[in-house]
């Protein structure tokens, strides 16, 4: 059975001979199928229409290995969790029920990223080491999602986000959000309330064009509009979404009286132990998730030149 594995993570393992530049904290893998994704969603590569590579997901190289011996490197690692993430194939739940079976000798927590799937296999994942499950809405606007996700519905995700809210606990639901797909400040706003009013949590992406992809010509979002959504979804983490200024439908300030900002507001927000180094930019590129904590100095300089920016 072959599993891809993340470069990064394969390099941590020993599988692959590079330097690493930011050391990834879990172990990322995915499910392996020699053909593409059964959906078709907009910006992946692995989608059913992209012509890019198979061997991406984002801008990241997922080289495939033989399960065993992925298992036996595993713990050169020293990683803190494995995140898997899945394409949907014929067989795919049995794969990553066979995967998880291989996983829990080690005895790491285990994140999935998988498309809906039913209460009972929410159950037999929990019954297998898995504690926190990433729910791929992906697109922040209701009125855009079935353009970009054409194989999915809206409400289809939020019941799912809801079933692993019921089964594995509060804040074990991952909604993942890519910024810049389209979507409004206002509408980012509203899916981050939404998300944390029902107990899940969300991590955030910036989106990424990949050629070959539905979206190879839209541009990323900038660095400035990313950390503006990265304090307003930890605003509304903490119940302060109140303190978002809108200027129309997008962010035009905040209202920061009385409030220290953390330095991880713009570090990587995921499930414990996730760093994610290096999945949205090219190394040596400012990261819109950094992989650490950033100095407070460069979050400060940052709020300076946000406090001058109010709507009119």
């Amino acid at each position: 059975m072959l599993v891809r594995v993340s470069y990064g993570t394969a390099i941590a393992m020993g599988l692959i001979r590079a330097k690493l530049l930011a050391k990834p904290t879990t172990a990322y893998l995915m499910t392996y199928w020699p053909g593409k994704c059964a959906n078709d969603c907009a910006f992946c590569a692995q989608a059913r229409s992209s012509r890019a590579n198979l061997d991406r997901l984002s801008r990241v190289i997922w080289p495939a290995f033989e399960l065993e011996k992925v298992v036996q490197a595993l713990p050169n690692g020293r990683f803190g969790r494995i995140c898997l993430q899945t394409i949907d194939y014929p067989g795919m739940l049995d794969d990553v029920l066979a995967l998880l079976r291989a996983f829990k000798p080690l005895g790491l927590p285990v994140s999935v990223s998988i498309t809906p799937v039913s209460r009972e296999t929410l159950e037999e994942f929990k019954g297998l080491g898995v504690d926190y499950v990433g729910v791929g809405l992906d697109v922040a606007s209701e009125r855009l999602f079935s353009e970009i996700k054409p194989d999915f519905e809206w409400d289809e995700m939020w019941d799912f986000a809801e079933r692993v809210v019921d089964v594995l606990g509060h804040g074990k639901a991952l909604i993942h959000v890519i910024v810049g797909l389209g979507e409004t400040d206002r509408e980012l706003v509203e899916v981050f309330k939404r998300a944390y009013a029902i107990g899940a949590d969300v991590s955030l992406f910036a989106f990424t064009p990949l050629k070959g992809t539905g979206l190879e010509n839209l541009e990323p979002p900038s660095i400035e509009r990313y950390r503006k959504v990265q304090l307003a979804r930890w605003l509304v983490e903490k119940g302060l979404g109140d303190r978002i200024i809108f200027d129309g439908d997008s962010i035009g300030g905040f209202d920061l009286a009385d409030i220290e900002v953390s330095p991880a507001v713009f570090a990587t927000h995921g499930c414990p132990a996730c760093n994610r180094p290096y999945y949205n930019e090219r190394p040596k590129k400012e990261p819109y998730n950094f992989p650490f904590l950033p100095e407070k100095e460069y979050v400060r300089e940052f709020l300076t030149r946000l406090g001058s920016r109010r709507p009119r």
